[in-house]
């Protein structure tokens, strides 16, 4: 306990999945952490859920529009002080099938927006703290699928890769302030799969091939990789693309 004792977490997508778990364990670790989601129904419900004694502020946020990522910076400054830590785990999701040909600007561009662009301006806006105490931590979320390709997702596609190459340049160019930038590849079991058939059919192919035979979890295994990149013991990591996959990406 007390991994992250006197620092200040952002969590994006905070309210569900791996976001959840990020900010739950961020905080029983000993940060104060600023949850940020679109849904304020499920970030109170996080509230709710971690009882007294937790340095929580939340705040609804659609990653999607500048002025609102504005005010989770504005209040994570304002009620803590400082910003040591960004997991940038809020992403546009994976759209029906869409394949190069049929990929529209407009699609092309809203995936952008939700994805890379966002996630750009959470860590430029984090950046003047981080760089005060020469101290920083950003956390990505990518997919392996962006290594391989995904024939039909091509939208997708694009932001994930982008997100990579956006966590490269970063780690190469924040690294001298003291601030490492990383980025996870995760294959976890969400809510998210099983709001269709097709999510559903996806996690009963992935539970056959993943080499050790089992889905992820967003609790027991993805929110410890996201803890130790926060952490002091991860400052010379950087610029890595971390698959928390079982495996997967080695045979995809």
């Amino acid at each position: 306990m007390g991994i992250l004792s006197g620092r200040v977490a952002i969590v994006t997508g905070a309210a569900s999945g791996i976001g959840r778990s990020v900010a739950e364990r961020y905080a029983r670790e000993g940060a104060a952490v600023v949850a940020a989601d679109i849904s304020a129904a499920g970030l109170q419900n996080l509230i709710d859920s971690v009882g007294d004694g937790m340095r929580f502020a939340i705040v609804p946020c659609d990653v999607g529009e500048e002025s609102q990522i504005d005010r989770v910076v504005q209040t994570a400054l304002e009620r803590f002080g400082q910003i040591d830590i960004l997991a940038n785990i809020a992403q546009g999701g994976m759209a029906d099938h869409t394949y190069l040909e049929q990929t529209t600007s407009a699609g092309a561009l809203q995936s952008f927006v939700t994805g890379p662009l966002q996630s750009l301006l959470f860590m430029q806006k984090c950046l003047p703290s981080m760089r005060e105490r020469h101290y920083g931590r950003i956390i990505n979320v990518s997919s392996h699928s962006a290594l391989s390709g995904a024939p039909g997702y091509t939208p997708y596609e694009i932001a994930k890769g982008a997100i990579q190459a956006l966590t490269r340049n970063a780690s190469q160019e924040w690294g001298q302030h003291g601030i490492t930038t990383n980025c996870v590849l995760p294959i976890i079991r969400t809510p998210a799969y099983d709001l269709s058939q097709q999510g559903r059919d996806v996690v009963a192919h992935l539970e056959q091939t993943i080499p050790v035979k089992r889905f992820g979890t967003p609790d027991q295994d993805c929110a410890p990789v996201f803890l130790f990149l926060a952490s002091e013991e991860a400052g010379y990591v950087n610029g890595q693309m971390i698959g928390v996959d079982g495996g997967h990406q080695l045979i995809a």
